[in-house]
């Protein structure tokens, strides 16, 4: 392992608690030592009280913050003498050890301080760093993964048998470091854990880290080479496939769900293996995973059977448990199956790529360790416990209540401006994973976000089409709110002068296309655990038609014709079909100045005149008519299909 201390960077921060949150960030920025919040560091610094009286404190990473980003601010303070005479305690409950720890913090504001706060105090050297890093676990996870660490290390580090973390961890290593530490000690090995390194400064423990981790991929590499895996060639997955098991998923879980697969060269081998039911089915590469991968991976796609086992799981061990325990919900977080690769599944996209992060790490380390002679979990047992331990919970549930589209798909056509753009921020606001789709190749820069796949496809090509829907179910699954927002609006030509190309042009985009989409969407809406919902962008011309615009009122009438017949057809598989029309939404790409002062010309208005002509004198936005097609996809319309609602701010036309 490369270490990334730079002596002209180190020096921009000032302070030990500078230099501890520089070389945290480089810890940080190594997915191999730690993933996604996991990890810890600390360091023990001696600060005046307000009365001058010199006092040791321990800042240690806080609960809920990230080594790749933490800043000082993410350090909670905590009073060493007070964690020291915990330390001393035989038993200490976990309620009780974090309301200890909150209210010997020295900072308010400070966020709650580490559960393994008292273990970084009971090390006696300034500076602690924590890691989970793979070749450790790699080596550890084994039936002789004791011997294997005494191998590497011999006696330069601690060596601890699992314990559960918390209390009990830090009153194992309390008795074991003492008996098995000496001068030359520069680390200690949690077996199936993780890995500690100290040192006197930040740099000092940095380096320590980097080293003995490089010694673990150095034994590696030579005990267990890694063979490069195989591209695999194939066609795309069946998008209706995996529409269905990613419903059947959300039924296990109670709510919608996003499923993003992995089907590059490395998953598919993995998920291929001939001993994959045996390697897959051992555990987490280290309990704290457990959180957010569950024990085991699905193999296949019987969900009802994953359920069943779970259940099971949980009974026989919440039967030992000091508490009454209720289960969480059993639909698995990892699939594993031969056609689609890895499948990892969150509430948003944001929690299904820590799964992905975390079980491409677990391959490797399964991989490893299977190399080596036996890759070797902890007891269920042991994992259950970390999976139901309150405390671990607790972090989860920091995180708030969902938003109304969490894990639900959305495609959005004609995404790049306009109405189209202004529906996709609408629809993320309310938790949805979003595709968007133009035929404008500038899309691709529009988002830089997980939860948005752009998409460039001209949706007059069919071809096109298929490629974007076969990307939205790799990227989450399927979809499950479909706007049809695409469309064009030529310039004021009358009847008389209308040619028939120019005809056939706005019919097929207009109208065409859209029932090419609607036709290739009917399956994955009909898979919503909620119900499909379309919503079409229609017009103001559909019931109130101006001159010089034929083409154009005609395709609009026809698509909400269409949209009319797909409601009454698709109302059985439980889709709601509903049409916006909008009128005079000047700030999108049907509108430029030639076009806007053409029709304002037709109506012998000035063009600030037109833009307001109205009932309610006011100008509609994109944000307008995105915002309500947002609504419509939502709770408030459940019982609504077939609908036309105006957004004109009143048309006396219409009227």
């Amino acid at each position: 392992m490369k270490g990334l201390w730079n002596d002209v960077d180190a020096a921009c921060w000032e302070g030990d608690l500078g230099q501890r949150v520089y070389t945290s960030r480089l810890l940080g920025r190594e997915p191999s030592l730690v993933l996604h919040g996991g990890g810890n560091t600390s360091v023990k610094l001696r600060e005046p009280d307000a009365f001058g009286t010199p006092r040791d404190v321990l800042y240690v990473k806080g609960s809920g913050w990230d080594l790749a980003t933490i800043e000082a601010a993410g350090f909670a303070p905590v009073l060493m003498d007070h964690l020291l005479r915990l330390a001393r305690l035989e038993q200490l409950a976990d309620e009780r050890m974090v309301n200890e720890l909150a209210t010997h913090v020295t900072r308010a504001g400070a966020p709650a301080p580490s559960v393994e706060a008292i273990l970084h105090a009971l090390l006696p050297h300034r500076f602690v760093d924590h890691t989970h890093a793979d070749a450790l676990l790699a080596v550890s996870d084994t039936a002789d993964g004791a011997a294997r660490v005494r191998e590497i290390y011999g006696d330069t580090v601690v060596v601890v048998p699992y314990v559960m973390p918390g209390f009990d961890l830090a009153r194992a290593c309390a008795r074991e470091f003492p008996r098995q530490a000496h001068a030359g000690t520069v680390g200690m090995v949690l077996l199936n854990h993780g890995l500690f390194s100290f040192g006197a400064t930040a740099r000092e423990s940095y380096e320590r880290m980097i080293d003995l981790v490089t010694r673990a991929e150095d034994y590696l590499r030579r005990h267990a080479p890694r063979a490069a895996a195989n591209p695999q060639y194939r066609d795309p997955p069946d998008r209706v496939a995996v529409a269905r098991l990613r419903r059947a998923l959300a039924d296990a879980a109670g709510h919608p769900v996003v499923l993003a697969l992995e089907d590059d060269a490395r998953a598919m081998a993995f998920a291929r293996r001939a001993d994959v039911a045996a390697i897959s089915q051992q555990g987490t590469a280290t309990p704290d995973h457990v959180i957010r991968t569950k024990r085991l991976p699905l193999l296949g796609r019987d969900v009802a059977g994953y359920v069943e086992a779970y259940r099971a799981y949980f009974e026989r061990n919440a039967r030992a448990a000091a508490r009454a325990l209720t289960m969480l919900d059993p639909a698995p977080r990892v699939v594993l199956d031969p056609e689609f690769g890895l499948g990892c599944v969150g509430r948003t996209v944001k929690d299904a790529l820590i799964v992905r992060d975390i079980y491409r790490h677990t391959i490797g380390v399964i991989e490893d360790a299977t190399a080596l002679g036996g890759f070797q979990a902890l007891p269920e047992a042991d994992l259950f416990a970390v999976e139901y331990w309150e405390l671990e919970q607790a972090k989860l549930a920091r995180g708030g209540a969902a938003r109304p589209f969490a894990g639900e798909v959305a495609l959005v056509t004609g995404a790049a401006s306009g109405i189209g753009r202004a529906c996709v921020e609408s629809l993320l606001a309310r938790g949805a994973a979003v595709v968007a789709l133009d035929r404008d190749a500038a899309i691709a820069g529009r988002w830089t976000r997980p939860d948005v796949l752009a998409v460039t496809c001209d949706v007059t090509d069919g071809a096109g089409l298929e490629r974007a829907l076969d990307a939205a179910s790799r990227a989450f699954g399927g979809i499950d709110l479909l706007v049809l927002n695409a469309g064009m609006f030529p310039g004021g030509t009358r009847l008389a002068a209308l040619g028939d190309d120019a005809w056939r042009q706005v019919m097929q985009v207009n109208l065409d296309s859209n029932l090419a989409l609607l036709r290739r969407s009917h399956p994955l809406l009909a898979l919503a655990r909620r119900g499909g919902r379309v919503v079409v962008i229609g017009s103001k011309n559909v019931p109130a038609p101006g001159p010089g615009a034929g083409a154009y009122s005609a395709s609009k009438a026809a698509l909400t014709q269409l949209a009319r017949v797909a409601a009454l057809e698709w109302g059985a598989d439980r889709i709601r079909v509903n049409v916006l029309h909008p009128n005079a939404v000047f700030d999108t790409g049907l509108w430029s100045d030639a076009v806007l002062a053409d029709r304002a010309q037709q109506y012998g208005m000035s063009v600030e005149e037109y833009k307001t002509s109205n009932v309610l004198r006011v100008e509609v936005t994109s944000r307008d008519v995105a915002e309500l097609a947002a609504e419509m996809c939502g709770a408030l319309f459940d019982k609504v299909t077939g609908a036309q609602l105006p957004v004109d701010g009143g048309n006396d036309r219409v009227i």
